[in-house]
């Protein structure tokens, strides 16, 4: 059986906007090709923070310029705008990359929703950073008319800001799985996945929330029986120490050492903690499996055991 991988892809994978995703996905596409060519079977999860915060800008000032014609756009649309975008460049430079090595896979986007628990406490105490800046007065005119939550950003101005909870499944798990056995690559959970919970009967109601891509990508890669769970960021090792003259960088280590890290304290949250955390969950889930931390151009390296921070049971 091939080696079977889900893919984490950070925001420096994707740019900032359009002309420069269609340059990063170029780049992107041609080290996740690395990986088929030395005989994984792929699939990829990626974040949306600034692609869905210029969808989420764009939404606003059109409701802004004739609130009488225009409706507010819930926030899960805007997540699922925003797959339909990465995807649509990532699969093309995933399609012209493969056909240019001679490599004959399908590759396919799912726009994805995935559940979320209703009564998650991150639904109490919002902190995701969401959209435009406003002056107190837009803001506060905000959570009059629509009960938002807003918070003063760095003295940058108003957000509002939206609950970040856990996944608890995918929605649309069998047709992922279905394309991954019939030799396709498959773009799935953009932006940690169209946030969604049950309501009445079969019903799914979108949610005013974000996913952290880190922690759908595991539930994704324990879904489709991964192998290994490799998670591209912006280093190539995971360090404890960082930043002071202590820092050490981290190449091989068990679960067990990694939690002790996360208790001492040796994370960033919304940085470093949620990747180490998701490998820890994605390592420790089954006999056999393995997540790596690295860098995206590193990939290679890093599934041979050459470079980047492996965590293991």
């Amino acid at each position: 059986m091939a080696h079977r991988v889900v893919i984490a892809l950070g925001g420096n994978a994707l740019g900032n906007n359009l002309p420069e995703q269609m340059i990063a996905t170029r780049s992107t596409a041609k080290a996740i090709v690395d990986l088929i060519e030395e005989g994984c079977e792929v699939v990829i999860a990626h974040g949306n923070g600034p692609q869905v915060g210029m969808i989420q800008n764009a939404m606003i000032e059109l409701v802004r310029s004739d609130p009488e014609k225009y409706i507010t756009v819930p926030l899960s649309v805007c997540v699922a705008m925003s797959q339909g975008y990465i995807g649509y460049d990532l699969q093309n430079a995933m399609r012209e990359e493969m056909l240019n090595r001679g490599i004959d896979v399908g590759v396919a986007t799912v726009l994805t929703q995935v559940e979320v628990d209703p009564d998650d406490p991150a639904f109490e105490h919002p902190t995701k950073p969401i959209g435009a800046f406003m002056t107190k007065e837009e803001a506060m005119k905000l959570v009059e008319e629509r009960n938002y939550t807003v918070i003063e950003d760095s003295g940058r101005g108003y957000r509002r800001v939206v609950a970040s909870p856990k996944p608890v499944s995918i929605v649309e798990i069998g047709t992922i799985r279905s394309l991954v056995e019939t030799n396709h690559v498959v773009i799935a959970c953009g932006g940690g996945g169209i946030p969604v919970f049950k309501t009445e009967g079969n019903h799914l109601k979108g949610a005013a929330a974000v996913i952290d891509k880190d922690y759908a990508a595991e539930r994704l890669a324990e879904e489709v029986d991964a192998d290994t769970l490799i998670i591209l960021t912006a280093v190539e090792h995971v360090a404890v120490g960082f930043n002071t003259p202590g820092q050490r960088e981290l190449t091989d280590i068990t679960v067990e050492e990694a939690k002790q890290y996360i208790r001492d304290g040796e994370f960033a949250p919304g940085s470093m903690l949620p990747k180490v955390e998701a490998a820890v969950r994605f390592a420790q889930s089954a006999p056999g499996r393995k997540s790596l931390i690295t860098l995206l151009e590193k990939a290679r390296d890093g599934i041979n055991g050459l470079t980047g921070t492996v965590i293991h049971s």
